[in-house]
């Protein structure tokens, strides 16, 4: 099977252009085929065993399963993540806030519901002096996390730890960031197959009647485990950004600020505690 064969079987549920892409990819990480060798037609030289291979893995693709648990890995902040359907696949938006963080520094520092721990590596990595900390309540996340840490040499103290009932804790912290659930159950219809039938259901939803649930458990944990100065950074459903505001506004965090990602859509805040 050719190329352009394979990107037509995956036509069926992507448009053109991402079903070359994937395929490219795909050829790429598994294989080792540069663009230059599948456009001179390498792709059929396949060995018979590298055949049966792409086959399995296309037939995977054709479920919407999502390319990034099809393969194992993940690109996030230019280095590659081991990634299974026991985390989210880090995504592009989430490096923002990864910039943004690096680029405002910070020694000790927090990561709360870290999921492959794509967040707290590339702060360890990339914050020289910093000491990282990981919390999350799944032990296979955590076990994920810690074979990233592993294989990409970042420090990272991982823990077992549940967001929805953190202990007081005072003047610990330089930064506290979170990507917590964030997805009311309604929103379920406008989002893709993909992502529905693959990623935790735990990692990406909170009740309909609470959408605040983990951002107010992290805020008041926050505000007292902050040290002075210290900054509290969320990614965020665009819809609720006003109502987090107001709810960081009344526990008396200061230099509150709304902050787009690069489809202009707001997805982070940043706040400072007084």
């Amino acid at each position: 099977m050719n190329y352009e064969e394979l990107c037509q079987r995956l036509c069926k549920i992507y448009d053109a252009g991402e079903a070359k892409a994937l395929v490219r990819w795909v050829l790429d990480v598994r294989f080792g085929l540069s663009t230059a060798d599948i456009y001179c037609g390498k792709v059929t030289q396949l060995s018979a065993n590298d055949q049966a291979e792409l086959e399995k893995i296309m037939q995977r693709l054709e479920k919407a399963e999502p390319v990034q648990y099809v393969l194992g890995v993940a690109d996030f902040c230019d280095r590659q993540f081991f990634v299974a359907p026991g985390v989210l696949i880090p995504r592009p938006e989430t490096a923002e806030l990864c910039h943004l963080i690096v680029n405002n520094g910070g020694r000790d520092i927090l990561d709360i519901g870290t999921g492959s721990g794509c967040i707290a590596i590339t702060l360890a990595l990339d914050i020289s002096d910093s000491e990282v900390t990981a919390w999350d309540i799944s032990e296979d996340a955590l076990a994920i996390a810690q074979h990233n840490a592993q294989t990409l040499g970042a420090d990272v103290k991982f823990e077992k730890r549940d967001a929805l009932a953190l202990e007081t804790e005072t003047d610990r912290w330089d930064v506290i960031v979170s990507n917590p659930p964030y997805i009311c159950r309604k929103e379920a219809n406008e989002m893709e197959e993909n992502v529905l039938k693959y990623e935790p259901d735990t990692a990406l939803f909170v009740p309909d009647d609470d959408p605040l649930l983990f951002y107010r458990h992290i805020m008041h944990y926050a505000i007292s485990a902050l040290k002075q100065g210290g900054r509290l950074y969320y990614e965020i459903n665009p819809i609720y950004a006003d109502s987090i505001v107001d709810n960081l506004q009344t526990l008396g965090f200061v230099d509150i600020a709304k902050i787009d990602d690069q489809y202009g859509k707001t997805r982070f805040i940043k706040a400072t505690k007084a």
